[in-house]
């Protein structure tokens, strides 16, 4: 290969060194290289330092000429070129050439893009965000046998037997950009499907998801149960709570599975429907905190205002919500009424989110509708 490189380098014919760039690329890629030795062959083809960086990881790869690996920070590019995988960028390669560029540079970082890419795409982790909403279905659906979700995992760049963590997110942002934020370094994956956005990854950071976004995390074993999981923790989320882990829902996770007739008539989740907006702000508030003066720090109110408001609150509810069973009351009363708005269909539903509005209002208007849950 060396002396191939060598025997190009002195080329004349600028159409024979462009045949021959590829052809030299081409057997780079037959012989499934890897990064490093890519970015070596190519500094010995240009006869300068050549540089490569995936933006997953931000590091740089730099050889030189003569083959050995420099470290320290890259010097000015004299030419550079994105690398893409499935129309998304996902690192970039540069010439560290002291003179005047050559005729065939740009064509030899052609190559060595479309080449990093297959290598990434073959060997992982590929660090393109996007994928296919089918093959990400397939991955997660209760209804794929395990030979096909194997499968679809493998296609998404996921090692067989990694545990990964579902996201169900609602937000108004790229779901490439909620995906590598929350991400930033590991395997990550995302697609819209039937109305919510589905993130799929190795290991996650809750704290990283971006304001404005609304997403339940799913962590079960097997990817079909925790994007069941995820789905389900995305309806506890509220604009006081806007990520929400299945596993820290514990008992009360089971509130989502009372069937919606029985949750509709219970007398305690009726009388809830039917408070105005601001006393359901105050409710919520209270339930929230279990205190009445950092409820009153929540409504920027003052204490003695917040109680006459749960004075009234208990009064409308037929509840002592100053007893642990009346604040418990109101609270799954509470949690159960928002559980029927991302539940409903039809106008009774878009009533109730109505109402819900000056409670916790709808994420963004996306496309990604909380109907689909």
């Amino acid at each position: 290969m060396e002396a191939l490189a060598v025997r190009l380098s002195q080329l004349d014919s600028q159409a024979g060194g462009a045949i021959r760039v590829v052809m030299f690329y081409d057997t780079l890629m037959r012989r499934r290289v890897d990064l490093p030795a890519l970015t070596r062959a190519s500094a010995g083809l240009a006869e300068c330092v050549t540089g490569l960086r995936l933006h997953g990881t931000g590091q740089a790869i730099r050889f030189g000429p003569d083959g050995k690996q420099i470290t320290g920070p890259p010097q000015p590019p004299s030419t550079s070129t994105p690398i893409l995988l499935d129309d998304e960028e996902i690192g970039t390669c540069w010439l560290e050439r002291h003179d005047t560029p050559r005729t065939l540079d740009d064509l030899l970082l052609d190559r060595l893009a479309i080449a990093a890419a297959a290598v990434v795409e073959r060997y992982g982790p590929a660090r393109t965000t996007m994928a296919d909403p089918a093959l990400v279905e397939l991955a997660i659906s209760a209804d794929t046998d395990e030979a096909a979700r194997a499968r679809a995992l493998r296609l998404l760049g996921f090692a067989p037997g990694l545990r990964l963590h579902v996201a169900a997110v609602h937000t108004a942002l790229p779901l490439d950009q909620v995906g590598t934020a929350i991400c930033p370094i590991r395997p990550v994956k995302a697609a819209p499907l039937a109305g919510v956005g589905a993130i799929l990854a190795t290991t996650l950071d809750p704290t990283r998801f971006p304001a404005g976004v609304r997403a339940g995390i799913g962590t079960a074993p097997d990817p079909a149960r925790a994007w069941h999981e995820a789905r389900t923790a995305l309806r506890f989320t509220t604009h006081r709570r806007p990520i929400t882990h299945h596993d820290d829902l514990g008992v009360v996770a089971l509130l989502a599975h009372i069937p919606e007739a029985a949750a509709r008539d219970n007398p305690d989740v009726t009388a809830v429907a039917a408070l105005a907006p601001e006393d359901l702000e105050t409710l919520d508030a209270y339930c929230a905190t279990g205190s009445l003066r950092r409820a009153a720090d929540l409504l920027h109110l003052h204490h003695s205002s917040v109680a006459r408001r749960l004075d009234h609150l208990g009064r409308t509810l037929g509840l002592d919500l100053t007893t642990p069973t009346g604040l418990m009351r109101a609270h799954l009363a509470l949690t159960t009424w928002r559980l029927l708005t991302t539940r409903g269909s039809g106008e009774d539903a878009g009533h109730r989110r109505t109402q819900l509005q000056g409670l916790h209002p709808e994420p963004h208007e996306t496309g990604l509708s909380q109907q689909a849950l």
